[in-house]
């Protein structure tokens, strides 16, 4: 159902982008539980299974609703105030959260699973929201020192060269470009964004000269993420372009191109963003009825999917197509 952001004057001169590593160790955490997710992620998500196994994460599951859609407590990934939030500071914000507010946060989430809020640990949650205000950024801790950090320069540049990007693109043509491109289920139209999120209501938010924080992700995907009520800044988490080649070793190539054929192969691998038959043609120096025909017999094999943008058509890979791309 769609979440409508209303911009007034004032909030068009404050979107802005942002990078947080905090916000990035709560989407990594979902897109654990989440087989829809896993598509883009099977190589990373290999080589983290001893290490998740290791880990005690139901503090931060209880206020992750699964697999319906619910609400996380805000507090949990703030808004970075800054363009490239350093995880530490974020994690001292998080330990300052105001047990009040983390209190009637963690009580509409805990709404959200029918048992929860009667739970052990949701009872003890609400009794002393301070502790576990402690307890969440501890284990968030040590989910990032596990399963991100190690990776964290890799994700940092995608994401780095993703706000480079939309950053050239509201240059070029303003709002209407850069929501126009930047995931298919937001849209614009007179001064509001509307945003078809995964929750079963409609919602509705002005935003008061807040203005809108765009927060690219890695592990987001298929998703887009909204919302933050005061004193939060309204935020879209949405996925970055190139996370289709993320985690491709350099193995991936030649077996691939065995398997396929060189061309094939090629046009496979070519495929870490959606891209149109024309835009492959040029970035792999072939003719577009040659790729044309590739794009054809890897779609009917279930590697390819394509959707229509206004009057081009792209292609992207599927899940099977993601894996077989990364040699898995």
């Amino acid at each position: 159902m769609p979440l409508d952001l209303h911009f007034g004057a004032d909030d068009l001169l404050r979107i802005r982008f942002a990078i947080s590593p905090l916000c990035e160790t709560h989407e990594a955490l979902r897109t654990l539980r989440r087989t829809d997710r896993h598509g883009y992620h099977l190589p990373w998500l290999r080589r983290m299974r001893e290490r998740v196994a290791g880990l005690d994460l139901s503090p931060v599951w209880l206020f992750m609703p699964s697999p319906r859609p619910g609400y996380t407590p805000d507090f949990l990934g703030r808004p970075p105030d800054v363009p490239l939030a350093d995880f530490a500071a974020e994690l001292a914000r998080l330990r300052a959260t105001d047990p009040a507010l983390a209190r009637a946060e963690m009580a509409k989430s805990l709404a959200c699973t029918p048992g929860a809020a009667e739970s052990a640990r949701g009872r003890a949650a609400l009794a002393d929201p301070r502790r576990a205000v402690q307890e969440l950024a501890d284990t968030t801790e040590r989910a990032w020192h596990a399963l991100l950090a190690p990776d964290w320069p890799r994700l940092r540049a995608l994401l780095e060269a993703e706000i480079a990007y939309r950053s050239r693109q509201l240059a070029d043509g303003g709002l209407r470009r850069l929501f126009a491109d930047l995931h298919p289920r937001l849209s614009w139209s007179e001064g509001t964004l509307t945003v078809r999120t995964r929750t079963d209501f409609v919602q509705m938010q002005d935003l008061d000269g807040r203005g809108v924080l765009l927060l690219p992700s890695v592990f987001v995907w298929p998703d887009v993420v909204s919302g933050f009520d005061p004193p939060w800044q309204p935020t879209v988490i949405y996925p970055a372009r190139g996370i289709g080649g993320l985690w491709q070793g350099p193995a991936a190539g030649p077996a691939l191109a065995r398997l396929l054929g060189a061309n094939r192969a090629a046009v496979l691998a070519a495929l870490d963003a959606p891209a149109t038959t024309s835009a492959l043609a040029h970035r792999l120096g072939l003719a577009a009825s040659s790729v044309s025909a590739h794009l054809s017999v890897l779609r009917e094999a279930g590697l390819l999917v394509s959707r229509r943008h206004g009057h081009q058509v792209r292609y992207e890979r599927t899940p099977l197509g993601i894996a077989l791309a990364a040699g898995g």
